[in-house]
């Protein structure tokens, strides 16, 4: 009697134990059953694809490679205020008032007209270094390698003897400080990089650059430049017929000018991969009207600012 009802109670805890966790025991089994069959059958998993890190190009020609990359040797930007009034500064109310934006009024643009000195050990390290250049025959161009970051910085304008470097296909201006560039640019015949990338007070370009027919890489600050595309700064009015600032010939036609007039005009033409301002020199009217014609969006003629 006694192993009968022994019998009976496990039965009903039997009973009991499935109505209460039957299911979830079930449910157990199932997934310990999927884990194991999952890690039988698992195919293995494809090798993730390399990831690929981009860095910033610091006085680097096109395609350098990574192991070449070197840091910024920049320490101070050059600056100025010729564009100010593009930006839209914030302007703080009377207390407790909505903050508002102002802009700037655009006042009469002028040229830049700092002065190189030419004693000193800047600059006569800039000449000599574009002598070994055109000596050894190297096809870059490199200023602030070549003389170092504290003197490239006193370098506002480039040697005219440039126009000798007939080998070079890649100048570096990486952050200059430069405010203009000559005319003699244009006989860099075998140009084919053109790098002045931050250089902040170069607003302009000489229109002797489009003589560079090699050039297909460019890489500007084009917010500095005048009347670029995005902020539509407008550009210094002409004539300023500057002695620092005209080239020994025509800008077209490469004749010398007349002892009459220089005829000045603003270009805008897609030189390389960029739309730049250019500066004619011209010494007709009639070299004025041959001109290209403009990049799309911009004045569709030669304009006097």
């Amino acid at each position: 009697m006694a192993f009968r009802n022994i019998l009976v109670l496990c039965h009903l805890a039997v009973s009991a134990f499935w109505e209460e966790l039957g299911l979830f025991a079930i449910a157990a089994a199932g997934v310990a059953i999927a884990v194991l069959l999952g890690k039988s059958f698992k195919q293995p998993a494809a090798e993730d694809p390399p990831i690929t890190l981009f860095r910033p190009r610091f006085n680097q020609r096109y395609a350098t490679a990574d192991v070449e990359l070197r840091p910024n040797p920049v320490r101070r930007y050059a600056s100025c205020h010729c564009l100010d009034a593009q930006y839209e500064p914030d302007e703080m109310g009377e207390e407790g008032a909505e903050e508002k934006v102002v802009r700037l009024e655009w006042q009469e643009l002028l040229f830049h007209t700092e002065a190189q000195d030419e004693t000193s050990d800047a600059w006569k390290s800039l000449e000599a270094y574009i002598a070994k250049i055109r000596e050894e025959g190297s096809d870059e161009l490199n200023p602030m390698q070549g003389i170092g970051p504290e003197k490239w910085k006193q370098i506002v304008t480039l040697p005219k003897s440039i126009g000798t470097l007939k080998s070079v296909k890649f100048l570096s201006l990486y952050g200059s400080h430069l405010v203009r560039i000559p005319a003699e640019i244009g006989e860099m015949t075998n140009l084919e990089e053109f790098d002045p990338y931050t250089s902040r007070c170069l607003h302009w370009l000489p229109y002797e650059i489009t003589r560079c027919k090699r050039l297909t890489r460019s890489r500007v600050s084009t917010r500095c430049l005048y009347g670029n595309y995005k902020y539509r700064p407008p550009f210094p009015r002409l004539p300023q017929i500057l002695p620092v600032l005209a080239p020994a010939a025509c800008s077209v036609c490469g004749e010398q000018f007349p002892q009459t007039q220089i005829y000045q005009a603003w270009i805008s033409l897609r030189v390389a991969t960029d739309v730049l301002p250019l500066l004619v020199h011209a010494c007709s009217e009639k070299c004025v009207e041959s001109l290209p014609k403009p990049a799309s969006g911009y004045v569709q003629w030669p304009h006097l600012g």
